[in-house]
């Protein structure tokens, strides 16, 4: 063999070689995200303030993302069953939509199914924190917070608010006004705003602590009656004569909602920073701007994945302080509330 005809052979074999190396990292190559159908799940059920702001996200992102956005609502025990629904999803394109809730079950279950720090990653921060506020049946006499803590005093545990479910966010607000008023209220848990939303206007229970979009349109019609605002400082979205609690007699009351995305921790970092570019843009946009002044949260969120990780752990924090003043706790399974 002549001298070209070896150079020749020696480079089909090197290029062969070459191919053989590449093979494997082409068959481990991934789609871009995302490949098919995303499902967001929504841990309450539909009707309440997170399956509104589910749906419209979930809109905005398919039309980014170009494939469908399908809300699914799997709700119960303060939205652990959605979240084991996520931790264990395997298909790389099932996220959670969570409130607050998410930060305050790390403390609230000592045996949790999965590991909130472990085994999600913080996606993106959908609805900054906003005020809540304090809504009446008309059928309650106090027409505001220091009559309903004066009505509170005279009549120990008969005063009904509801909530979304034991530990969430809507009960926690009961048990900080409980402890800083020195007053003792019955607390009745449902599974969702919804439902408790409507058993407040059926009388069925006196007082809710929720967000003001979820109330706003019963407000207006004089089916209930606000008491006060949950913020450290008055909202601009809210009435101007309606005052904090702080400011109505509670110094130091501010109770919080907020609203974030959340996927399994396998969800490649390149698919969690696209997610949490067009979450921006979505909630920048005029018509989510508009829910946003609503819940109190007037500006859309900034946060990279980074910083929203770290608010997710000071929010987890800030609820454990909370929830081992009022000495709770819960067990799984089920959904029943204990004193430790």
């Amino acid at each position: 063999m002549d001298l070209s005809r070896r150079s020749a052979a020696r480079r089909q074999l090197l290029l062969g070689a070459a191919a053989l190396l590449a093979a494997p990292a082409v068959a481990l190559a991934q789609p871009a995200f995302p490949s098919k159908p995303v499902r967001v799940i929504v841990p309450f059920p539909p009707g309440g303030t997170s399956d509104l702001v589910a749906r419209l996200l979930a809109d905005k992102l398919a039309a980014a993302l170009g494939q469908p956005v399908v809300v699914e609502s799997r709700p119960g025990a303060n939205g652990i069953i959605a979240s084991d629904f996520v931790a264990r999803a395997t298909d790389g394109h099932t996220l959670l939509f969570a409130s607050a809730a998410h930060a305050s079950n790390a403390t609230l279950y000592p045996r949790l199914p999965y590991d909130s720090a472990r085994d999600f990653v913080p996606v993106a921060l959908v609805v900054a924190p906003g005020p809540m506020v304090i809504v009446a049946h008309p059928s309650l006499p106090a027409k505001n917070v220091a009559e309903l803590i004066e009505a509170a005093k005279k009549n120990p545990g008969k005063i009904a608010y509801a909530s979304a479910g034991i530990g969430n966010t809507l009960h926690l607000a009961g048990e900080m006004f409980g402890q800083m008023a020195g007053v003792q209220m019955l607390h009745v848990p449902y599974k969702g705003a919804a439902p408790a939303l409507n058993d407040l206007m059926g009388g069925q229970v006196q007082l809710m602590f929720n967000s003001a979009l979820a109330v706003a349109p019963q407000v207006k019609d004089g089916k209930l009656k606000l008491l006060a605002q949950t913020g450290a400082k008055r909202s601009p979205a809210l009435p101007a004569d309606l005052p904090t609690v702080a400011e109505a007699g509670l110094p130091g009351f501010e109770v919080t909602g907020w609203f974030g995305l959340f996927a399994p921790a396998s969800l490649p970092p390149e698919a969690v920073k696209r997610l949490n570019a067009e979450v921006q843009r979505a909630m920048a946009t005029p018509e989510a701007r508009d829910k946003l002044v609503l819940l109190g949260s007037p500006e859309p969120p900034t946060l990279q994945p980074e910083a929203f990780a770290a608010f997710v752990d000071a929010e987890t924090k800030r609820y454990a302080k909370v929830i081992r003043t009022a000495n709770l706790s819960l067990d799984m399974p089920g959904n029943e509330g204990t004193r430790r």
